[in-house]
């Protein structure tokens, strides 16, 4: 396509990281906005020097100037929205987690793929610079056998969950929960790297009512297993770490990010960083630009089998844990 004219659902604090970032890359314009609130829809597209506003979807996704729809809703959301903007022909960018059951995902993949349509899920780790070093450097450690990554940001919601209330972020009604958001880079890391684990089980950190504040994802893999710590809780230091036979990597800030990557070996102590922005979105909105504007369904279909593997990995492993949202 020649330019990607958005059109955005939601209006929070990922919203405006994502928008940040259109304005600073070519071929992408922000085309419309839709709320359910006019209020925020006005502001937002004020905010980005946007003209349209729409707060009935039907009327948004009408809108002939409009190619891609990019979703930050509520997670439960998700999937009937992204599912709608499909049908009306529209590109899809969906905001992590993708959606909460596999069934979901499937019939969103499959519908894609029917329309000749691109839908993608707009998590930051697989377009960045250093997640490609990543991969390069896994040769050099030799047989993998022990993965170790932790990713703890204290939440400012969870103060309210010591005072006995029910924040939507950890709400089950809401699909809320750290497995679903923090821990979520950890095992979509582990599947671009590693595939889909032969066995997954996650032990979680519950109040009465609510879905998990902190937990750890066990990985098992042919010949290693891989333990991801996740906490909306507490706050620690945020790494990722793959140990081989002949290595190890750290990953600095972890599996958000990945600042930088370091591979020490027994002859070798060395640190790479291609990353000279720090923003991580930047070089999410600049690759899936480009994916959009060079249509590379091959590229996109791919990632989607990825995504599909970690919904299926999330969904599975908190069911076991006791963790059930609407529709489970």
């Amino acid at each position: 396509m020649e330019k990607v004219k958005l059109g955005t659902i939601g209006s929070g604090v990922i919203v405006h990281s994502i928008l940040d970032n259109v304005r600073k890359t070519k071929g992408i314009d922000l085309e419309a906005v839709y709320s359910r609130s006019e209020e925020k829809a006005r502001d937002l597209a004020a905010e980005y020097g946007c003209a349209k506003t729409y707060t009935d979807m039907d009327a948004f996704l009408a809108d002939e100037e409009m190619n891609t729809v990019y979703i930050a809703t509520p997670n439960l959301l998700h999937y009937e929205q992204a599912k709608r903007a499909l049908e009306a022909g529209k590109h899809v960018i969906c905001e992590k987690p993708f959606t909460t059951r596999l069934t979901q995902a499937r019939e969103l993949a499959q519908l894609a793929r029917d329309r000749h349509l691109l839908l993608m899920e707009a998590a930051p780790t697989g377009y960045l610079p250093n997640f490609a070093i990543l991969k390069q450097e896994l040769a050099k450690i030799g047989r993998i056998r022990l993965v170790l990554s932790n990713y703890s940001q204290y939440s400012s919601r969870y103060d309210a969950v010591l005072k006995g209330e029910k924040p939507a972020i950890f709400d089950p009604e809401y699909a809320g929960g750290c497995l679903m958001d923090i821990n979520f880079y950890n095992v979509l890391l582990n599947i671009l790297l590693f595939g889909k684990p032969k066995k997954a089980e996650y032990y979680a950190n519950r109040y009465p009512g609510l879905s998990d504040t902190s937990g750890v994802m066990m990985m098992e893999y042919d010949g290693f297993v891989s333990t991801n710590a996740g906490a909306k809780d507490t706050w620690g230091v945020n790494f990722f770490q793959i140990e081989g036979e002949q290595g190890y990597i750290y990953v600095h800030n972890g599996s958000n990010g990945i600042a930088s990557v370091k591979t020490v070996t027994k002859t070798s102590d060395d640190t790479r960083n291609e990353q000279q922005n720090p923003d991580r979105w930047f070089y999410e909105i600049q690759e899936i630009t480009r994916l959009l504007q060079e249509e590379d369904y091959a590229r996109v279909y791919a990632d989607l089998d990825a995504t599909l593997a970690t919904v299926e990995v999330i969904e599975s492993a908190r069911k076991a844990a006791g963790i059930l949202f609407p529709g489970d």
